[in-house]
This record gives structure tokens, C-alpha cells and sequence, in this order.
């Protein structure tokens, strides 16, 4: 007879309601009974009945994505794409949101995917370093963005650092030299402001140009509105600047709201760049010049990746840097 959730629940010791919460990530399970419950589950060979046939094949047709927040919309652009791409090979997609917490993320990888879907693409932003022991689990799995963890899984990645150098290096070719900028995160040390900060003060420094301290301007979740108090801030601080570097599209939307707000022409006074390249970056007043990390190259690239992997594919474990693009739009160039 076929193991139930009741079974597992009576192996492990625990209710099965507890059963169900571990299977589905609730975050708020001690991780002693997460792991009893995970090891009954091995050990009686435990499967959600999914359908009939996907337990004869195996196979659920179903690989998952978990993002850190679709209310961003680079994440939800990326969705899209994965989804896209997954349906060129006949998959459909389960989207989760783990709001960039690293417990959360733990969770995700903990559970028992293994039964809910084939293959996972992974996009985390609270794990670090010290946690790529988490990353050996025997769903396959590609790592997307931003994280790098060098194994032990395949990641398709963002080129964080030649991407803000180009952003920057288009700010100095038109002369600006104070540039301001918006979603630091001081103390980060590995995280994707880290990286976009330092690759901005590598390329000033390249360019005998001295970073001004004053002019970086922190912002916690990278949202529309922590982008137009950051300028806000600024403009308040009565620093001089001449351009504004966002670290991501939608604090530069924001930033762009507070300088219109305070008759700052753009790119007249001040010109400003995001990064990200999301939808609304072509149809904003003035439009954004913004770097195009390769999305739809990421979402392509990761599906083909983790097919190959579900399919057995036991080759060496890829590092693959998405091509980036420039695009220089009204905010920089003028209309």
C-alpha cells in the first residue's frame, strides 16, 4: 500500500499537520523536528500523490522558481522569461516568493522537492557564503543572478561588475564627475550592492576620479519609493552632484519622481542610470538609460541547463556570465 502523510507522521513522531508544514517550507519549525521528518520521508519512500500518472513516470512536468520578490519587477520579468522558456520544453513552472530571507531560502531548499516538482532554478539573496553546504540537494538545481557560491550546483549569472562599469564610464564620458549614488547597503559585504559599489568606485578610481563619500546614499529594499527618499535625502544634504548612478531601475524610477518633484532637469542638471533593464525603464518620463543584465538569456539558458540536468546530465557543474547590454536612453542622452 501506498505510504500517507499519516505514516510519515507516526515514523517521525510528530502530527501530521506537521508533516504537511514541513512539506510546503513553513519557516517556523525547528529545524531537529524538520530534519526528523525529512529522514522519515527517505526513509519510507514517501511521495505526494500528484496524479497517477506522474508517480508511474516519475516525473511531475513541473520544475519550480523561487525568487525573492515579485513585487520587484526585474524578478517578475525574469518569471516571465523562466516561464517562457519552460514551456518550450513542455514544463510548467511553480513560482515561490521567499522575500530574500535566509530562512526562508533554507526552507526552500529543505523541503522535499523531489516530490513536488522535477529541477528547481534558485535565486537567492539572503544566503551567503557559509551556507553552500545547503546547496547539495537531490533535486537538480540551477542558481540564478546574484549570489556566487563557485558550486557545488550550475549557476547562470549577472556580470554585476562590467555592467555598472559601463553604466559609470557613459556617466564620465559626458563629463560628470559628481556622481551620486542611490541603494548602497553599508557593512555588505557580499551582496549585490556591494558588488555594484565597489565596481562603480573601481571604475572612478580607473578614471582619477575620487568617489565623495557624501554622495553614497544608502536605501534598504531596492523599491520605488526607498529610491525617492534617498534622493530626497540627498537633495536635502544641498551636496553638489551631476549625475546619479541607481543600483537597480526601480530606485532609479523613484529618484527620478523626487527630482522632477524639485525642478531638477534630467539629464540637463543631473543625468541618471539604472540597472536592470525592466519594462517600465523605456516608458518613463524621460525614459532610463539602464544596463540589460540578460534576463530572457538567463531564464533561457537556466531551463536548458536544469532540463539537461533532469535528464541525467552528470557533466561539471557551469558558471555561466550572461551577456550584458548598455542602453542609453533619454535620461542620460536627452530626448
Amino acid at each position: 500500500m501506498a505510504v500517507t502523510m499519516r505514516d510519515v507522521a507516526q515514523h517521525a513522531g510528530v502530527s501530521p499537520k506537521t508533516v504537511s508544514n514541513v512539506m510546503s517550507g513553513y519557516p517556523f519549525i525547528r529545524d531537529e523536528t524538520r530534519q526528523r521528518v525529512l529522514a522519515s520521508i527517505d526513509a519510507l519512500g514517501y511521495q505526494l500523490n500528484i496524479s497517477a500518472r506522474n508517480l508511474k513516470s516519475g516525473r511531475t512536468g513541473i520544475i519550480g522558481l523561487a525568487v525573492p520578490e515579485l513585487s520587484l519587477p526585474y524578478f517578475a520579468e525574469l518569471a516571465d522569461a523562466v516561464i517562457t522558456a519552460a514551456e518550450e520544453h513542455g514544463l510548467t513552472v511553480m513560482i515561490e516568493q521567499t522575500g530574500a530571507i535566509r530562512e526562508r531560502e533554507l526552507a526552500a531548499l529543505a523541503r522535499p522537492r523531489g516530490h513536488l516538482v522535477d529541477g528547481l532554478l534558485f535565486s537567492p539573496l539572503g544566503l551567503g557564503p557559509d551556507d553552500v553546504e545547503h546547496l547539495h540537494t537531490s533535486t537538480p538545481m540551477v542558481l540564478l543572478g546574484e549570489r556566487i557560491f563557485h558550486g557545488p550546483v550550475d549557476h547562470v549569472m549577472i556580470d554585476n561588475v562590467a555592467g555598472t562599469r559601463a553604466a559609470t564610464e557613459h556617466l564620465l564620458e559626458l563629463g560628470r564627475r559628481r556622481i551620486a549614488v542611490i541603494g548602497t547597503h553599508p557593512g555588505e559585504l557580499v551582496g549585490t550592492a556591494a558588488i555594484r559599489y565597489d565596481a562603480f568606485a573601481a571604475t572612478l578610481a580607473d578614471a582619477g576620479v575620487e568617489p565623495i563619500e557624501q554622495l553614497a546614499m544608502p536605501a534598504g529594499p531596492w523599491h520605488r519609493a526607498t529610491g525617492a527618499e534617498a534622493m530626497e535625502a540627498l537633495i536635502a544634504s544641498e551636496a553638489r552632484f551631476d549625475a546619479v548612478l541607481a543600483l537597480n531601475d526601480t530606485l532609479a524610477l523613484g529618484a527620478l519622481r523626487a527630482l522632477a518633484k524639485h525642478g531638477v532637469r534630467v539629464p540637463d542638471d543631473v543625468a541618471v542610470a539604472g540597472f536592470d533593464d525592466i519594462d517600465e525603464a523605456q516608458y518613463s518620463t524621460p525614459s532610463l538609460t539602464t544596463v540589460d543584465p540578460g534576463r530572457a538569456q538567463i531564464a533561457a539558458t537556466a531551463v536548458e541547463i536544469l532540463v539537461g540536468r533532469m535528464n541525467g546530465d552528470d557533466t561539471a557543474h557551469r558558471e555561466i556570465v550572461a551577456q550584458y547590454a548598455l542602453h542609453i536612453r533619454e535620461s542620460t542622452a536627452g530626448p
